[in-house]
């Protein structure tokens, strides 16, 4: 018998209920939200039904807004998928990168430049995933609402979880983080 797994012929066959395994278990309910669909707008629109759209209404703390500019804005990843994810958005409702004023373009680009001097700064990340997903077909959660994601990397962040738990593991909650990070953002 090994170390923290019961005896297979001291329990009833199918119930291993209660059984200590030798796992231990990472409860991640909110990510529930999000393998169900919610706070995904039933319809491209733009509007209260955007969680992009509706985050700068909100006071920061609320919305999870780090930042905000002219014509775009720095959100915490409610979804994450390390600790520290950020996404940098227009206000404006538009779906796909060219579809993007010069303005917004460059704004976008700046505030991205940003964030990943902030994250280095407050988290000592090594790395970064950048990037946005256009389209429904290539990945994108929120397809109607361009979004970058600017994702803070260090070495040996991932591990099992995601491949076979489609879990991650953050140490730090995401209030806690937007504080963080809000409070070392450049006036």
């Amino acid at each position: 018998m090994t170390e923290g797994w019961p005896d297979a012929e001291a329990v009833p066959q199918g119930d291993l209920s209660g059984i200590p395994d030798g796992f231990q278990r990472l409860w991640t309910p909110h990510r529930m939200a999000y393998l169900q669909g919610d706070d995904r707008p039933p319809t491209s629109e733009a509007g209260p039904e955007c969680p992009f759209c509706r985050a700068p209404g909100l006071d920061d703390d609320r919305g999870l807004v780090v930042a905000r500019a002219t014509h775009c804005f720095v959100v915490m990843n409610r979804y994450p998928y390390n600790t520290g994810h950020v996404l940098v958005c227009p206000y404006r409702h538009v779906a796909l990168y060219p579809d993007l004023t010069v303005e917004e373009t460059v704004e976008l680009g700046e505030l991205t430049q940003t964030a990943m001097r902030v994250l280095t700064k407050i988290s000592r990340c090594t790395g970064f995933n950048i990037g946005m997903n256009q389209g429904a077909v290539a990945g994108a959660g929120i397809a109607a609402h361009l979004h970058q994601h600017v994702v803070p990397r260090w070495g040996g962040d991932s591990n099992f979880l995601p491949i076979i738990a489609r879990t991650r593991a953050l140490p730090e909650l995401l209030e806690d983080t937007r504080t963080r990070i809000s409070q070392a953002w450049p006036a």
